[in-house]
């Protein structure tokens, strides 16, 4: 199916689609972030994975180009479904969560939170920029 490493496929298709042998980390995991336009090494290195493993996901997405990005855009559709589904089905709730006033005591803990998140976000931008 793939570049093999000692005679063994390094891509593997599952019930979960393209899969990196030995690992649950789809072909399609590695797609969103060469979509987001990260570098191999960046995407090796958030996935734990090996310079092989990479290498082969990298040259089977390439060489089955067509077939793979078929299958990515089969994927985000239904994520985008499920996603739609349920914030449908929670919005409701999630109104009432957002309108229920902060328990008292706790409002160091929030101020605290919102630090860290604050912290997180720049981060992020900061990696992305």
């Amino acid at each position: 199916m793939s570049p093999t490493s000692n005679g063994q496929s390094v891509i593997v298709r599952t019930e979960r689609g393209l899969v990196i042998a030995g690992t649950r980390i789809t072909l399609y995991d590695v797609m969103d972030y060469l979509q987001a336009q990260y570098p191999p090494k960046y995407i090796r290195d958030a996935f734990n994975l090996t310079d092989e493993q990479i290498r082969a996901a990298l040259s089977y997405i390439e060489v089955h180009r067509t077939e793979v990005e078929a299958e990515y855009q089969e994927i985000l559709k239904a994520a985008a479904e499920t996603r739609q589904y349920w914030e449908e089905r929670n919005r409701d709730r999630f109104a009432q969560i957002a309108a229920t006033p902060p328990r008292p005591g706790y409002e160091a803990v929030r101020v605290k939170l919102q630090k860290q998140r604050a912290q997180r976000t720049a981060k992020n931008n900061d990696c992305l920029g």
